[in-house]
């Protein structure tokens, strides 16, 4: 169903907007109510993306959990893989203060 189309009674000429939404107070007022609620549901997200330290916190915590998790699953393998990223780092520092 298609919104009605008007013209307000005082634009006249091919120039003059065409008005087009709901025409009974009650119709606009909720009109008005979801396009305000759209609104803050925007407002919301863009604050929520611009809010670096906060996302930052939450992707350190979501990378603690993922550790975890991956070494309650295979104990072994993330202690081998951090004994194989200390011997990294202390070979990069040997390494470079030879140079």
């Amino acid at each position: 169903m298609s919104e009605p189309t008007y013209r307000p009674h005082d634009a006249d000429g091919p120039g003059a907007p065409d008005v087009s939404g709901p025409t009974e107070p009650d119709e606009i007022k909720a009109d008005i109510e979801a396009t305000r609620e759209q609104l803050a549901a925007t407002v919301d997200e863009l604050s929520h993306r611009l809010d670096v330290p906060t996302r930052a916190k939450e992707g350190a915590a979501q990378a603690k959990d993922t550790a975890v998790e991956t070494y309650r699953e295979n104990p072994p393998v993330v202690i081998g893989v951090g004994i194989a990223l200390v011997a990294g780092i202390v070979a990069l520092v040997v390494w470079r203060r030879k140079r």
